[in-house]
């Protein structure tokens, strides 16, 4: 495989890369900025359980402009003039409503949120990350309609298709209310996203491998990979350190052969937005990758593709 290669996706990368989305889908650089808008879970304010997921810790991904206590208008502001000076190329913003479940409120509660930030005058469209079991019809028919005006991708925190690992990490929702949610987006018209933690405790590598095939047959816009990061003072670090049989943390090597692998299975469709999570070392509480950076992982993993003469979608059926 050459480097000159262009693949189905009218790129030369050999993965479905965001950047070049975006480049289709706008014309110019976008940035995305965090928004924390104040919203909760359902299974951390007694709804379906406490103490939230057992790997949680939004503050591990949140920067420092983004606290609830601020408007949505003061929020954006703040991120536009902090990304203007590190993203001189941004022309446009996409407003991410990003900690806990930003669809867990009555739907004038969304309403009012949502359109703040979209009549801000830079704001182009919106991401909404959530729970599969965080929306309902009405919800999904008021977003399909922004839709049809703005920019807005619908983002799912899948994290497994499993049952026995949902369970696991006290998710509060089980695999099919994750494919109803995303099978009622899809059909709506709304760009779909989802999130998978590769890694979590008593999967199996031949396992996780076989999320691609379901993953592959959702209709989703994008995907976000994430390696199992342990974060201090969470119910995971617990359950780690009583039970470290049943964990399989990934060196960065071992990660790097098993994301192509799992790339090689992925419908070449599907955006790919992130490889690799990354946070600040205080909030480990395994020693993870290092200081290994996401620009650095990514470079890796395309030279390896190229390395190994694959793609995206090279074993897709």
């Amino acid at each position: 495989m050459k480097d000159t290669t262009i693949f189905p996706w009218g790129d030369t990368r050999p993965y479905n890369s965001y950047s070049n989305y975006f480049r289709k889908e706008f014309g110019h650089r976008v940035q995305k900025l965090s928004i924390d808008a104040g919203f909760t879970c359902p299974n951390r304010d007694g709804s379906v359980s406490i103490g939230g997921c057992s790997f949680c810790d939004n503050d591990a991904f949140n920067p420092s402009y983004c606290q609830a206590e601020k408007s949505i208008t003061q929020q954006l502001n703040e991120g536009i003039e902090f990304h203007q000076w590190r993203y001189k190329k941004a022309m446009d913003y996409l407003a991410y409503f990003q900690p806990h479940s930003n669809t867990y409120a009555p739907l004038e509660t969304l309403k009012k949120l949502y359109e703040e930030a979209l009549n801000h005058d830079k704001i182009v469209g919106l991401v909404i990350g959530t729970r599969p079991d965080c929306v309902d019809e009405e919800k999904l028919d008021y977003i399909a309609e922004l839709s049809k005006k703005h920019y807005i991708i619908l983002e799912f925190g899948i994290e497994s298709l499993y049952d026995k690992t949902l369970k696991r990490i006290n998710r509060g929702h089980d695999s099919a209310q994750t494919l109803w949610a995303i099978e009622e987006s899809v059909k709506r018209g709304i760009r779909t996203g989802g999130h998978i933690i590769f890694g979590l405790p008593s999967e199996t590598r031949s396992e996780m491998l076989k999320e691609a095939e379901i993953l592959s047959n959702l209709g989703l816009t994008s995907v976000k990979f994430h390696q199992l990061q342990i974060f201090k003072n969470t119910k995971m670090e617990e359950d780690f350190k009583e039970n470290p049989q049943d964990y399989d943390l990934f060196s960065f090597e071992d990660y790097k052969e098993f994301i192509i692998d799992f790339l090689e299975r992925l419908n070449p469709s599907i955006v790919i937005e992130r490889f690799a999570g990354e946070v600040p070392p205080r909030f480990r509480a395994n020693e993870g990758w290092g200081n290994l950076r996401n620009e650095e992982v990514v470079s890796r993993i395309e030279q390896r593709m190229r390395d190994r003469n694959t793609y995206q979608g090279r074993l897709y059926e």
